[in-house]
């Protein structure tokens, strides 16, 4: 089986190339440059150092969610426009399965987005096992207090948000430090779940391809506040009619 996997849920931008369990090809692009402009680019080089072309990928794999909402949106369109005309199968993979993915061990690991506001997109895993021990979710920084404190392995963070994590949480016993130039997410992780995904399948067709953000928009949420700050008004000039 061949496996096409890209990363595009934050600032870095991943594209990885299984064959069964092997991993022909990955690379990791951290260059400041949106990845609009990158992406394509990249699997196309891809394809060309391994002598494949689209037709010759049997699953794709992509951050589903969650993550930043334009990277992940790139992502799904690209893998969605590569798949469509064979109607190949594709793996909508959770960025952060896939961060916990790319670590072993014995411990615990807390993946953790940065969601802006003091909160993170997070997530934490058994290293030995790769149990769930938190859904996906976003949650405030602080909100993870009682589970980093109560923690009965060696824990650390990974992700975009792990220095978020670490700036409160270094001190508390049995957190480890990670260098931050292995905190990314690896599109290669991103492929070992899509395969995982597809034996068990989990896998879709691309018109199934969606993102899954756990959270709303930023246009979204100032909609929100917008309408319920006139609704407020609404009801205090009500009020004052009486």
């Amino acid at each position: 089986m061949n496996i096409l996997a890209v990363d595009t849920a934050g600032k870095t931008v991943g594209v990885a190339l299984m064959q069964g369990d092997r991993l022909l090809y990955e690379c990791y692009l951290d260059a400041g440059m949106t990845h609009s402009e990158t992406l394509m680019p990249l699997i196309d080089g891809c394809l060309r150092l391994c002598g494949l072309g689209c037709k010759d990928i049997d699953l794709f794999g992509v951050n589903a969610g969650p993550g930043s909402f334009t990277g992940l949106r790139i992502g799904l369109a690209a893998v969605k426009g590569l798949a469509f005309p064979r109607e190949t199968l594709c793996a909508p993979v959770s960025t952060l399965e896939a961060l916990a993915a790319a670590h072993t061990g014995e411990g615990t690991v807390l993946c953790a987005l940065d969601a802006r506001r003091a909160q993170v997109y997070s997530a934490a895993f058994d290293l030995a096992t790769h149990a769930r021990l938190l859904d996906d979710d976003a949650r405030a920084v602080a909100d993870l207090a009682q589970f980093v404190e109560n923690c009965k392995k060696p824990l650390f963070f990974v992700g975009d948000g792990a220095s978020l994590c670490y700036n409160k949480y270094s001190n508390v016993p049995g957190v480890l430090c990670v260098p931050p130039a292995l905190r990314g997410g690896r599109a290669a992780a991103v492929a070992l779940v899509a395969k995982q995904m597809a034996e068990r399948g989990e896998a879709v067709l691309p018109e199934a391809l969606l993102p899954d953000y756990h959270r709303l928009s930023q246009a979204e949420r100032e909609r929100a506040e917008r309408l319920a700050a006139e609704a407020a008004q609404n009801v205090k000039t009500d009020n004052g009619k009486d």
